[in-house]
């Protein structure tokens, strides 16, 4: 199955590790230094201008996308159930 995180971009959903709010996991310290981490290393992956809600890890990238980690979510469910 795939999962669409919006503006052209679709990832194979068995892929993803995690779905995680930018905005709650942002606080803490070693996030903040992960996501740094992965930046300088050429691993990040903006999908759309817009501000990121979301961050997805991947076996091979970061994703950020401008989508709610809820609705994400949702939908990698639905994918599931077809």
């Amino acid at each position: 199955m795939y999962l669409y995180l919006g503006q052209d971009t679709v990832i194979n959903s068995k892929d993803v590790i995690g779905i995680f709010d930018l905005d709650n996991t942002s606080v803490s310290k070693r996030t903040r230094d992960y996501l740094k981490l992965a930046q300088q290393s050429g691993k990040v992956a903006t999908v759309s201008p817009e501000i990121p809600k979301s961050f997805v890890v991947c076996d091979e990238c970061v994703y950020l996308s401008q989508l709610s980690p809820a609705t994400l979510k949702k939908r990698s469910k639905l994918q599931n159930l077809i």
